[in-house]
Parts: C-alpha cells; sequence; structure tokens
C-alpha cells in the first residue's frame, strides 16, 4: 500500500486547519459582540458547510476561485499558477468545509468567559485588545483546540469538496479518501480497505490524543 495519499492528506489537513483555525477564531470573536448587525445569519452562513450538499459547496468555490474570477486571476497573476485543481484548492476546500467546526466550539468557550473577569480587566486599565489575547482567548483556549481538532478530522476525510476544487490528483498524487474511492472501483478492494483502516486509526488516534489535551487544559483552567 502506498502511504503517499495518507501523507498528502496530512498535509492538507493540517495547513487546513491553520487557515480554519486562524479565521474560525476571528469571526467568532466577532461573533460574541453583541451589537453586530445580523449576527446569527452570519453565523447561520459560516456553518452552511455543515447542512449543504459539498457539490454546493464545490461550486461556489469553483465560481469564486476559477479563472474566470477576480480572485482567481489575481492570484495567477501574482503566482503564475491557479488556485483551482492544485494543491492550494485543496487546502482552501478543506478549509472551508471544516470552518464551522472552529466557529461553533470557539464561540461557546469566548461566550462561556465570566464577564467579571473581563470587567475585572477592564478596570485595572487593560485595553480590549490586551483582555482579549491576556484573558478571553487563554480561558477559551480548550474550546478552540476542540474546535481546531474536529476541523483537522473533518478535513482529513473531506471527499466532495476537494475533488471538486483540486480534482482527483494533486502533484501527481490522491488524498487518501479519493484514494479508498478510485481503489474501489478499480477492483483494488484490499487496498481501499487498507487505506480506509489506516485513516481511520489516525483520526480516532488524532481525536483521542486531542480528548487527552483537553482535559489537561481544561484542569488548568479551574
Amino acid at each position: 500500500m502506498s502511504w503517499a495519499p495518507l501523507a498528502l492528506s496530512l498535509e492538507v489537513a493540517a495547513l487546513s486547519m491553520i487557515v480554519a483555525l486562524v479565521f474560525g477564531t476571528g469571526i467568532s470573536v466577532l461573533l460574541t459582540w453583541k451589537r453586530l448587525p445580523f449576527r446569527e445569519f452570519l453565523y447561520a452562513l459560516v456553518c452552511a458547510p455543515l447542512v449543504l450538499p459539498p457539490t454546493v459547496l464545490g461550486y461556489y468555490l469553483l465560481v469564486a476561485l476559477g479563472t474566470d474570477s477576480a480572485i482567481g486571476r489575481a492570484w495567477e497573476s501574482l503566482t503564475g499558477s491557479t488556485i483551482v485543481f492544485s494543491f492550494t484548492g485543496a487546502v482552501i476546500a478543506a478549509a472551508v468545509g471544516s470552518l464551522p467546526m472552529v466557529v461553533r466550539s470557539a464561540r461557546i468557550g469566548l461566550e462561556a468567559v465570566e464577564p467579571n473577569l473581563i470587567a475585572a480587566a477592564r478596570t485595572l486599565g487593560a485595553s480590549p485588545t490586551r483582555v482579549l489575547f491576556t484573558v478571553v482567548l487563554p480561558l477559551a483556549a480548550p474550546a478552540i483546540v476542540a474546535g481546531a481538532m474536529l476541523a483537522f478530522a473533518r478535513a482529513l476525510g473531506d471527499y466532495g469538496i476537494t475533488q471538486m476544487v483540486a480534482g482527483q490528483m494533486i502533484n501527481g498524487t490522491e488524498t487518501a479518501s479519493i484514494h479508498v474511492m478510485n481503489a474501489l472501483y478499480g477492483g483494488r478492494e484490499e487496498d481501499a480497505r487498507n487505506m480506509a483502516i489506516v485513516t481511520t486509526v489516525v483520526g480516532v488516534g488524532l481525536l483521542y490524543v486531542a480528548n487527552r489535551v483537553l482535559k489537561k487544559l481544561s484542569g488548568a483552567h479551574v
């Protein structure tokens, strides 16, 4: 069995998790501002990938990032390569699909921070930015980490969005999920089974480690 598809999936999942973590945490902080207009609509829009079919999300990304779009043309003029049907496209597709995992978890953690602690820090002269980075985010860290790990697991198993945006092959290699499908349809049942088992073990193992880390983080705030 070739390990290249699994290695590619892990690389895509890791990078997409970082992207989803940065943007997801920022969006979650914005959503905690109760005076934000259409706050719940924005939340529903960000979480739409949880309910929309992968083909629909893939279509939207192809329209937004394709060579006929402003973003696609700007990227191609800067880098000389396209976003779609590339490694970059695979990362973006996986990040969009896993973004709700970070947003939902981080928002819960941020809103659970005791308001009195924030008020105390402000009374002592801390600026809103300092309060955010020294009080709010550290206290919400367990929930944010949980969201990041869920995003990683979601990106690791992504199939539909990645296939539409990045294609069957990325730099000559399939992702693990696409490899399983192609091996099954190609009559290589043993290959498909082995990759499915390995992917499952890796995914479950990572979630187990994440839960252990979260327990330690939670204990540190008790």
